[in-house]
């Protein structure tokens, strides 16, 4: 014959909450390590990058994402003029501006 046997929880002891989250814990702390590593960082650089465009004045020299150096004579709502050579001046968009030069 067989013997068979409950396991049973000692007296006043309650089940723990780790053991509910137990098997979910490394899929929160691979989110937690994302958050941390590639998230904040791109959201930080966002923010830097949408006070830089708001901060731009005439005179500034910048490149914008298609690699276009100028400097920029005037500011239109969405719109930046760029001096690029002697005499020839462009439009491109705000969001254009890939970043300042010092």
């Amino acid at each position: 014959m067989r013997e068979v046997y409950a396991m049973a929880r000692p007296e006043g002891t309650t089940p723990g909450v780790v053991g509910g989250l137990g098997p979910f814990l490394p899929l929160i702390l691979i989110f937690i390590i994302f958050y941390l590593l590639l998230i904040r960082p791109q959201q930080i650089k966002q923010k830097k990058h949408r006070e830089m465009l708001q901060n731009l004045e005439s005179g500034d020299e910048v490149v914008t994402n298609g690699g276009i150096h100028g400097t920029i004579t005037r500011i239109k709502e969405d719109v930046v003029f760029l001096k690029v050579a002697e005499k020839t001046e462009i439009q491109v968009s705000k969001a254009a501006i890939a970043y300042k030069k010092k």
